[in-house]
């Protein structure tokens, strides 16, 4: 019988880097094809390994509700869903996912690590789908109770080299096309443009490694030294 899989070794510049982001919340955005998942991944196997107390969360789903939400944003039989409805299914996933997991987990001292947040649904049904953004935000504080992240990192990629990427089994929202992508790229930059504060952008269209590199060295350079804003 083959030995079980070594566990990863801790890498101690994480827990450096990351022992100050405890009790704080940290997004993932990116466009569908950026990487982002995949350093997200690989972030959260690291913090893992160093044991520090962690919680990840993904976007639409993370509890039973959400899941189901999921299931019917992403099924691409659901093509006939109205722009609005599609909104509103996704703040519902997350006013779920704010109360029952994130939280929590903040009160508790914890690291909350998220694969998208609100500033998915301001690129995707705002810039991209054409609602009002003032409308989506006025939603959003209603269904996250005002909570802000303490850093959004944005995973840039040009939209040919994200077509590239992505496999030929696409979900709904993935198979909108290219003109419909480019905007959601462009809602992103000018949300980063507009909150630097709050947003770090990191060249996604580098290799994994480098990309990795890149998401270490904004970790530091972006490590918080007062207390966290928890609302708008």
């Amino acid at each position: 019988m083959a030995p079980p899989p070594a566990e990863p070794a801790a890498d101690p510049r994480i827990a450096s880097i990351l022992r100050p982001w405890a009790g704080r919340f940290i997004v993932f955005e990116g466009p569908d094809g950026s990487g982002k998942s995949t350093q997200f991944r690989r972030l959260t196997d690291a913090i893992n390994a160093s044991g520090i107390a962690l919680t990840t969360v993904r976007e639409p789903g993370g509890t039973v509700t959400g899941e189901a939400i999921r299931q019917v944003l992403l099924d691409r039989a659901n093509t006939g869903m109205s722009l609005r409805c599609e909104m509103l299914l996704y703040m519902a996933s997350r006013a779920e996912l704010v109360e029952s997991t994130i939280m929590p987990s903040l009160r508790a001292g914890k690291l909350v690590l998220a694969d998208r947040f609100v500033s998915s649904t301001l690129a995707y049904q705002g810039a991209a789908g054409g609602l009002p953004l003032a409308d989506i935000g006025a939603v959003a504080r209603v269904a996250t109770g005002g909570l802000l992240p303490d850093l959004i990192v944005l995973f840039d990629v040009d939209t040919q080299t994200a077509s590239q990427r992505m496999g030929r089994s696409l979900d709904r929202m993935e198979a909108k096309g290219v003109p419909f992508h480019t905007k959601v790229r462009q809602g992103y930059l000018d949300q980063a443009k507009a909150d630097p504060g709050h947003f770090a952008v990191v060249d996604a269209r580098a290799s994994e490694d480098q990309v990795w590199a890149s998401l270490l060295d904004t970790l530091t350079q972006r490590r918080p030294t007062g207390p966290a804003q928890r609302v708008m």
